[in-house]
């Protein structure tokens, strides 16, 4: 994600905030956009006095984009100069415009006429006319999207979920795990997001549910996690901690359907629900980043969901997520 070079606003109000002595993450909070977002700006742009200037900030930028340009005409409108024609050859090689970066640096450390940074590679590729050779191009990069997808994405896309309610608003009982039946829960995605696996992890006890969703859509998870919670009892259905996901954008007729209300996390603030950031990772150790999820069995998935639950945890005194789970579900707190 980057800052907006003819939006003068969002550095004018992060030059104020840097002031105030706020963290990074608070910083971002307040602006809606990530901590490394925040990290990078401040870094990239520290005024020479110390600290984080505005004005200075947004001419950097400026100049920042103006050389971009320049590293385009390196390469020319169809990579016809020499090095454009390096660059071409090498991503028919299957290198990644970082790669050729990368090694252009190490060939000509002390001709930077000779080097150009991989987001001028790639903005060369979508500046090339419409064509065979534009359609080679784009055909040559790892993701070959016929458009070019902005690093900010256009506008805040997880803060679009209607009538959510911020995890502000959660009861205060959640935050000691004391009280069961209180859940977190989240998409994990396969190839091409076109499939997708829904986790839930009750806090207290580290229970994890794994459901088989067969798409990424809002549907998808109502019926999905409708499904799977309303197996569990009535006393462990609490609540359920999310992010901003727009698979949860019918998170209403969830409630309504399973009686749990639904609370969501910050903006980019995954450790608000560490436990399932945690378990995703596990599950991660089978059903590895790539892969078409809509293969998994049913008898896959309940083994490796009995395999997360039958693990001794430390933090439960080496008692296992199923055992602690049984204690709760026979004797459920009120």
């Amino acid at each position: 994600m980057r800052f907006l070079t003819g939006v003068h606003k969002e550095r004018t109000q992060l030059g104020l905030l840097s002031q105030q002595c706020l963290t990074q993450r608070q910083m971002a909070v307040q602006l809606g956009r990530s901590a490394s977002t925040i990290s990078r700006e401040l870094a990239r742009h520290r005024h020479p006095t110390g600290g984080y200037v505005a004005a200075a900030a947004q001419r950097q930028a400026g100049q920042r984009r103006h050389s971009a340009k320049a590293g385009c005409r390196k390469l020319g409108t169809h990579f016809d100069t020499a090095l454009g024609k390096f660059v071409r050859h090498e991503l028919e090689r299957a290198l990644s415009p970082e790669q050729i970066a990368g090694r252009l640096k190490h060939m000509h450390p002390d001709d930077p006429t000779q080097c150009v940074s991989h987001e001028t590679i790639y903005s060369a590729v979508y500046m090339v006319p419409r064509g065979e050779l534009r359609t080679q191009m784009i055909a040559a990069l790892r993701q070959s999207h016929a458009k070019r997808l902005p690093r900010a994405r256009g506008t805040n896309r997880k803060g679009n979920i209607a009538d959510l309610v911020p995890l502000s608003e959660r009861p205060a009982e959640v935050d000691s795990r004391e009280v069961p039946g209180h859940w977190e829960g989240d998409f994990i995605k396969g190839a091409r997001n076109a499939s997708a696996i829904g986790t839930a992890v009750e806090r207290t006890s580290r229970f994890v549910l794994l459901t088989q969703m067969n798409g990424c859509t809002a549907t998808h998870a109502l019926n999905g996690f409708t499904r799977r919670f309303n197996g569990v009892i009535p006393e462990l259905r609490k609540s359920l901690t999310y992010d901003r996901g727009s698979e949860m954008a019918r998170h209403l007729e969830l409630s309504a359907a399973t009686g749990m209300p639904v609370y969501f996390c910050e903006p980019y603030s995954p450790w608000q629900r560490g436990s399932n950031e945690n378990m995703n990772g596990l599950v991660r150790q089978f059903l590895p980043k790539g892969m078409d999820l809509s293969t998994v069995t049913p008898q896959k998935l309940a083994y490796i969901e009995a395999l997360l639950n039958d693990r001794p945890r430390k933090i439960l005194g080496f008692r296992t997520p199923r055992e602690v789970y049984t204690e709760l579900h026979y004797c459920p707190v009120k």
